[in-house]
């Protein structure tokens, strides 16, 4: 048979050291249980990120005059229109992510000295590659639309 349980010296019942450290052992495998399958489903939910959306609209082509270059920073993409041409060309540097601003020469990176040409080309610094250009279309409203996620050649402008 089963041991008596003991007391104290004031009389109480105490738990065996066995029970207890079995007790414990349950305590700790359910919350390891509940800790896993709480980071499981953690995983399974999608980090999605919403930020700002890589196609946009920049107005009328009668906005940007003849020899435009219209930086826009918050969409980082500076806008150049030549006669009835225009074309999106990005502003972050291809070095290290700063914000190049439009120059007499091209475009000038302030952080580390990059310097492009007009087209975007590197003529200086660290940078290792050209200035993306971006698709450039006209909406059935008549409006300019930039898509940041369709990188054309170069020199590709949009006749208006």
């Amino acid at each position: 048979m089963g041991a008596a349980p003991k007391t104290n010296k004031q009389g109480e019942e105490q738990i065996p050291r066995r029970h207890f450290l079995a007790w414990l052992s349950g305590v700790g495998i359910l919350g390891s249980a509940m800790a896993g399958v709480f980071s499981t489903f953690v995983f399974m939910k999608p980090r999605a990120t919403y930020g700002q959306p890589n196609r946009f609209r920049i107005g009328r082509p009668d906005e940007f005059p003849s020899g435009a270059r219209m930086a826009i920073d918050s969409k980082r993409v500076c806008i150049v229109r030549e006669g009835n041409k225009v074309a999106a060309i990005s502003t972050t540097c291809t070095h290290l992510g700063c914000i190049v601003a439009p120059s007499a020469t091209g475009f000038q990176c302030p952080c580390h000295g990059s310097q492009f040409d007009v087209d975007g080309n590197v003529t200086g610094g660290p940078a290792p590659k050209a200035l993306s250009w971006y698709q450039v279309t006209l909406t059935p409203s008549g409006e300019l639309e930039v898509d940041k996620d369709n990188e054309i050649q170069t020199g590709t402008y949009l006749s208006v």
